[in-house]
């Protein structure tokens, strides 16, 4: 089953189990959401309920994942339950904040939830209805898990893998940053020494869509012939990177390693292999 949803699709859905989230991000992301948004939309924040922000980032990164009973309680304060048929959107294709919200929803066990291809740029083109101010709506139930579901790496585990070559490390930042070039967010330039560098745009047509699952399965079998079959994504701060995971879990693939820390962790930790390619 697919887990990108078109915004014509949506309209075909008539469960009332319904729920829309959205995931944009950024400093007036919730004053962008009161003054617009898909009909009945519940807001997500990235950094208040998609990741529990740390003082010191050499330790989980700029958007380490929240405590599992700090998400359970979001879930239940958006009236999210087992049953819930979740769309998520952003307003950067998917890449901002509704890939994170995918992945951690699908790893605290939730089936149906699906990404907006697009983003709200593709439902403002298809004339999906929209409203503005706070939505109202009632909380839910939710039993916490003990673990997350899918895969992890720690840093740990990335030096490990690499040093062994045992898993392959792909790096979903512009390469540009990748490169070490210039780097806009966090304080080092460059990448992780030993991985690969394949930006979450190849992802993506030119209208900002995900490609057709067997284009992008064609693409990732060419980038990853002959490294090793294991693999850990990351980009900045382990937001992006869930971007490629959904796109290989589209062509395939099966899901791969997140590593949350990401650049924003390893470039912080001293004595860390930092390589640029300038």
């Amino acid at each position: 089953m697919s887990s990108i949803i078109s915004a014509s699709d949506i309209k075909n859905i008539s469960t009332e189990n319904l729920i829309i989230l959205d995931a944009r991000a950024g400093k007036e992301a919730y004053q962008n959401y009161l003054k617009k948004h898909l009909k009945g939309a519940r807001f997500i924040s990235l950094d208040k309920e998609l990741a529990e922000i740390v003082e010191d980032a050499s330790f989980g990164g700029r958007h380490p994942l929240p405590d599992l009973k700090k998400f359970t309680e979001t879930l239940s304060n958006l009236g999210i339950s087992n049953d819930s048929d979740i769309v998520i959107y952003d307003d950067k294709y998917g890449a901002n904040a509704a890939a994170r919200a995918w992945w951690m929803l699908k790893a605290f066990g939730l089936n149906n939830v699906k990404v907006l291809d697009g983003g709200i740029q593709a439902a403002e083109k298809e004339k999906l209805e929209f409203s503005s101010g706070i939505e109202t709506f009632s909380k839910s139930d939710f039993i916490k898990i003990k673990n997350w579901l899918l895969p992890l790496s720690s840093l740990e585990d990335v030096e490990n893998e690499l040093t062994n070559y045992s898993a392959t490390v792909i790096d979903v930042r512009d390469s540009y940053r990748y490169k070490g070039e210039s780097e806009p967010i966090d304080l080092v330039a460059g990448h992780i020494s030993g991985a690969i560098n394949i930006p979450f745009s190849e992802n993506l047509d030119h209208n900002g869509s995900f490609l057709k699952p067997d284009i992008l399965k064609e693409k990732y079998s060419a980038f990853l012939k002959g490294l090793p079959h294991k693999l850990i994504i990351h980009c900045g701060s382990g937001v992006t990177a869930c971007h490629t995971i959904l796109a290989l879990h589209e062509a395939g693939f099966e899901i791969p390693n997140l590593y949350v820390g990401s650049w924003s962790e390893w470039s912080r930790r001293e004595g860390k292999k930092v390589a640029t390619e300038i």
